[in-house]
């Protein structure tokens, strides 16, 4: 009797767990009901109760149908970041006579190719700022120079992302040491200057180091970038209008456009598209409208606007011929390609 009254003893202990929290016990565990739990019809509250109490925790919002396009979809070829390619390395541009060299490389690269062309040179650096970009060397004289003379290079984001512009400054020794001049004391020597620059350059493109610290300081995005609005699309670049019309009016041209005519004071052009003259540029509005045929915008005129935002950032937008709005897609396709040529 002992036995089995030690026996009972053990059994209840270990049949009370299942007993308790067992599955079909007082206390259940709940914690996997729910894949297999039934979906049930809203809690019917009376009209004069409040509902906050059973709100969820984690409402799901409902899911908007997105806009497709009326075409087969079809993985569209990438569109190069600059449409052109620039297959110069480095290029001399200039501007109501100010000059500077367009680099196919980030700031970030430049800054050392400068230094290192400084170095080559035998030319002292007096101070260097890679915050902003500048490195200024000291004072030295020329064979054909009574006066000693200086410069000053300043090393700016491009337009496209990942390109460099290189400013060059001059100033003549006087009387009395002053500060930097806003243009050039000897325009000729800022010319000759720049191009024995540019000349390094383009030996040294295929060996281009890097310097951390002005790439950190400086932006390689670019100041050129395309966005959309709840109006439109647009093209925003980070130029003043002078330099941002001529731009405009350059990367036009190139952007498989034919301009009729111009407006600078108003900041329009009026141009027609004639489409890609090549088989091969021709991916992107292959997958947009499909077909193999002519492109069916060639022919259309258009409205190129270029307004200030502010001093330095203008916006481009495009119109149709008498001024109206057209379609979302044809403005995304036409500037995106006018984008990749505007430098």
């Amino acid at each position: 009797m002992k036995r089995l009254g030690l026996l009972l003893a053990i059994s209840l202990p270990l049949s009370g767990c299942s007993w308790l929290f067992g599955e079909d016990g007082l206390f259940p565990d709940n914690a996997s009901r729910y894949q297999t739990a039934p979906e049930l019809a809203p809690i019917d509250v009376p009209p004069h109760l409040s509902t906050d109490a059973i709100q969820p925790d984690y409402p799901v919002p409902p899911v908007a149908e997105s806009a497709q396009l009326a075409t087969q979809f079809e993985t569209p070829r990438p569109t190069p970041l600059t449409a052109n390619n620039q297959a110069d390395a480095v290029r001399i541009q200039s501007l109501s006579g100010e000059r500077w060299a367009l680099v196919n490389v980030a700031p970030g690269q430049l800054w050392p190719q400068v230094r290192g062309f400084l170095t080559t040179s035998g030319i002292g650096v007096a101070a260097v700022d890679a915050e902003a970009g500048l490195i200024d060397t000291q004072w030295f004289k020329l064979e054909d120079r009574e006066l000693a003379t200086r410069f000053r290079f300043r090393v700016d984001t491009g337009v496209q992302r990942n390109t460099a512009e290189l400013h060059v400054l001059q100033q003549t020794r006087g009387v009395e040491d002053v500060d930097w001049p806003r243009e050039s004391d000897d325009g000729d020597l800022e010319r000759k200057m720049l191009q024995d620059v540019a000349q390094y350059l383009a030996n040294s493109a295929e060996s281009v180091p890097i310097s951390m610290m002005a790439d950190r300081s400086m932006s390689d995005s670019g100041r050129i970038t395309l966005e959309d609005t709840e109006q439109e699309t647009r093209i925003r670049l980070a130029l003043p209008f002078d330099r941002a019309w001529a731009s405009l009016v350059k990367g036009t041209e190139q952007a498989d456009f034919v301009i009729d005519d111009r407006n600078r004071s108003e900041g329009v052009l009026y141009a027609t598209f004639v489409g890609p003259q090549e088989e091969e540029d021709s991916g992107w509005f292959d997958w947009l409208w499909g077909g193999e045929d002519d492109h069916p915008l060639a022919g259309h005129r258009y409205q190129i606007h270029l307004d200030a935002e502010s001093d330095d950032t203008m916006l481009i937008t495009l119109r149709g011929v008498d001024g109206e709005v057209i379609e979302r897609r044809e403005q995304q396709a036409l500037l995106t390609i006018l984008r990749g040529n505007i430098t």
